[in-house]
């Protein structure tokens, strides 16, 4: 162990193989985490600049852990995929969005990026109510034909306001009663107690208009506030976890969080060679994830140019990241506090991605 509790990457066979994705995301960011795991064996778990324990706000890998409750309804009964929304949401079904379907707003299919514009929703992230009224307001502005439309901040607040008009019961207590607490997620939390506040991390956006960004993300009424698709603080440890699970139920052994074939159903992949028309980048969507395999050219994926097309999780803002891969029997989560420009961040992640993987093959086994 070194220092701030980390794990030495250089100690043992598997850490030495993975030095390279060590050196390039120290190199990327002050503080962060990276955790790689396979077939249950911790190859590398080091953290930079903070604590083991610090907690790193996820952005947008947090919209696996709401999709994930949201098909543990579907699974139950209590929620058809194929459902308009408006069947359990009445106000949501206004000026053209009454045929927009639950499956769509897993797949970002609503032709609705956004509740009038992404400054809007940003500004009225930290308010449930005013959220909800926007999109309530809100009518469609692109046709879901021409491909997914990436729903960055309103996804969390559609796919939550539906649970709680289902269950009657807040999404964060929903989230922690259903999906961490049974995982044993001690270290997530959906909304930032004041008692967890001392081990938050401040996060770092570069670029122009990057200070007004990060005073605004760094307060403590956005970090307290439930915005289930960005506002998720946690470890990489937990995320590992959160991510293990869902491997584990996919083979039929795991805690139970999902079926196998629930599974099966929130990664079937919705769009193959397509632009993201709001993202502005080819993405692999499923019900609720990001997908692996993704190469077009040039370009590829957060997962990385190795990765498997069975491989699933989710970019936050290309400074957050988790996935799994089925075919290697491996789970990486890799945090950051830094904020970078698209495509650096993407490149980044890429490569860290690659060289974790490069590492894993070699090994075989």
């Amino acid at each position: 162990m070194s220092e701030a509790g980390q794990h030495d990457p250089g100690a043992g066979m598997p850490g030495r193989g993975l030095v390279r994705a060590v050196a390039l995301a120290q190199a990327w960011s002050t503080r962060g985490q990276l955790r790689v795991e396979r077939r249950r064996e911790l190859l590398l778990d080091t953290s930079w600049g903070c604590d083991p324990n610090a907690l790193f706000w996820l952005f947008s890998a947090s919209k696996p852990f709401i999709a994930v409750l949201v098909h543990r309804y579907v699974e139950r009964g209590e929620l058809q995929l194929d459902a308009p929304v408006s069947r359990y949401w009445p106000e949501f079904g206004h000026r053209g969005k009454q045929h927009i379907t639950v499956r769509q707003v897993l797949q970002h299919r609503t032709g609705m990026p956004t509740a009038g514009s992404a400054l809007g929703d940003a500004l009225a992230m930290s308010n449930w109510r005013r959220s909800v009224g926007r999109i309530e307001r809100s009518a469609p502005k692109l046709d879901p034909e021409l491909g997914p439309a990436y729903q960055f901040l309103i996804y969390g607040f559609l796919l939550g306001e539906l649970l709680q008009r289902v269950s009657g019961r807040p999404v964060e207590e929903l989230l922690r009663e259903q999906v961490l607490e049974p995982l044993g997620l001690r270290d997530t939390f959906v909304g930032l107690p004041d008692d967890a506040w001392h081990r938050h991390i401040p996060v770092h956006v570069d670029g122009p208009g990057g200070g007004i960004a990060q005073s605004v993300l760094n307060r403590r009424v956005t970090r307290a506030a439930v915005i289930p698709a960005a506002g998720i603080s946690t470890t990489a440890a937990d995320l590992g976890a959160f991510y293990r699970a869902l491997l584990d139920d996919r083979a039929g052994h795991g805690p139970g969080l999902v079926r196998p074939d629930t599974l099966a159903t929130a990664l079937e992949p919705s769009n193959e060679r397509q632009m993201d028309v709001f993202a502005r980048a080819p993405i692999r969507w499923s019900a609720g994830f990001q997908l692996g395999g993704m190469r077009w050219g040039s370009r590829t994926g957060p997962m990385g140019r190795l990765s498997s097309p069975l491989a699933f999780g989710h970019n936050g803002s290309n400074c957050c990241l988790g996935w799994a891969d089925p075919r290697r029997d491996l789970v990486v989560t890799y945090l950051t506090d830094r904020v970078p420009r698209a495509p650096a961040g993407i490149r980044h992640l890429a490569q860290v991605s690659d060289a974790i993987l490069l590492a894993v093959d070699r090994q075989g086994g």
